[in-house]
């Protein structure tokens, strides 16, 4: 095992871990990640990169025992505290067949299974909230009757929790599905709490058009503006008293993860004609309200369906696209967290991820429930390597020590120049971006 914390702290595993916001969430409530299940190198590689104490496993969870995951991270027969991740689910029930048995919900199946083998205090299920409407409820019902079975209560009525009630400045709507061991105290849900609005997430970030720099990099030296309370916690300048995660050696000068986007003078000029909270009526992008909150970020296409970056809400005062950045300010991210240097990427680990914040309220009453005082570690963790943040998906291939790529390559129309794909990526009406 990476770290001595893990036997101080409780220890959870990250299934289906992306680049790690429900990781995040549950290390800031006061949690040790162990070992997070990624099958895409180059999203296990950004986990790596930002949890480089935890053990970071590239395989799919269909290829995984319980026995090992405690092997490959180190655990031993210790007392797993959680099990946690959203495992992805496209097929529902028809009549005279179960949805489990649906080979597109394999993966959920495999979350049931693990949980089995694992047998952790708690699991947390975390996934569309489609999953409680209409026919698909009986899906629902079978994974609650497998957790079941496998020894656990599960926590009724599950709930749809908005991160927006939860300080996270984007209207997002997630179930989240909890169950305590037998012998374990039930949890309860998170009570939602003040809103922080789009305004309050960006207003002391420099436009990313100002720096030259950032039309070949990601990053860039340079200061903030005055910020809100909730800025001031993410840029680390202010104590979060309900942040129990460890601290990173990280520069705060250096801006990060802001590669600006082409964009063409006709773009721009109705961007700035849009008003906050509309649709721009040609690229059918959202225009955000400085007084509200975002629309749900979303990942776009995978490379199997052509690499489509998902539609990016116009900046509410200026005549672009929003940054990474920007983003991941949305999403409650910490700034010392990088994403991949690529925008497509980027934005990709974030619109799959849970909420930091979302994550950390659910997390949260489970330390409750385990009667456990959280504690706040005091020794700086060490980043990873930049190399990581730049991987091509050969590199990250070679990192894992993988035989093959488990991920379909990313697809560009052939000679077509990378800045005149982009341009055409943002022109595109929404049915072509969303696949």
């Amino acid at each position: 095992m990476a770290n001595n914390n893990q036997h101080r702290r409780p220890v959870a595993i990250d299934l289906f871990a992306g680049a790690g916001g429900l990781s995040l969430g549950f290390e800031q409530a006061g949690f040790d990640v162990a070992a997070s299940i990624e099958i895409d190198p180059i999203h296990s590689a950004i986990h790596h990169h930002n949890f480089p104490q935890s053990t970071a496993i590239c395989r799919s969870v269909v290829d995984l025992s319980g026995q090992g995951i405690r092997s490959l991270a180190g655990l031993g027969e210790r007392d797993i505290d959680v099990v946690c991740g959203g495992a992805p689910c496209q097929g529902f029930s028809t009549i005279g067949k179960r949805a489990m048995d649906d080979p597109r919900n394999g993966l959920v199946g495999h979350f049931c299974r693990l949980v089995h083998e694992l047998q952790p205090k708690y699991a947390v299920f975390e996934n569309v909230r489609g999953l409680t409407m209409g026919a698909h409820k009986a899906f629902l019902e079978e994974i609650i009757d497998a957790l079941q079975a496998s020894g656990y209560t599960v926590l009724q009525p599950y709930r749809v929790l908005n991160a927006a009630d939860y300080g996270v400045p984007q209207d997002r709507k997630r179930l989240f599905l909890v169950a305590a061991r037998k012998g374990q105290k039930l949890p309860t849900y998170p009570t939602p709490g003040a809103r922080v609005t789009v305004g309050q997430a960006l207003g002391d970030l420099p436009d990313a058009e100002q720096f030259d720099q950032l039309l070949d990099s990601d990053h860039v030296l340079t200061g903030l503006g005055p910020r809100s309370a909730y800025a001031a916690r993410l840029r680390g300048e202010r104590d979060d008293l309900s942040d129990f995660s460890h601290p990173r050696r990280w520069n705060p000068k250096l801006l990060t993860s802001s590669t600006r986007t082409a964009h063409t003078e006709l773009s721009r000029a109705r961007f700035m004609a849009t008003e906050p909270s509309k649709i721009e009526p040609i690229s059918r992008f959202l225009k955000l309200d400085p007084s509200g909150v975002c629309n749900t970020l979303r990942a776009g296409t995978d490379s199997a369906r052509g690499a489509f970056t998902s539609p990016r809400p116009i900046h509410p005062h200026l005549p672009r696209v929003i940054t990474v950045r920007e983003a991941a300010r949305l999403h409650s991210y910490p700034d010392w967290f990088r994403f991949h240097a690529t925008k497509w990427h980027g934005f990709r680990q974030i619109g799959n991820s849970v909420p930091p914040l979302l994550g950390r309220a659910v997390a949260a009453q489970l330390i409750t429930a385990m009667g456990l005082q959280p504690r706040k570690p005091t020794a700086l963790i060490e980043m990873g390597r930049e190399a990581e943040l730049n991987y091509t998906m050969a590199d990250a291939v070679r990192r894992f020590g993988l035989a093959a790529s488990p991920i379909a390559n990313r697809i560009r129309a052939p000679d077509e120049p990378a800045a005149q794909a982009v341009q055409r990526v943002l022109e595109l009406e929404p049915a072509a971006l969303d696949g």
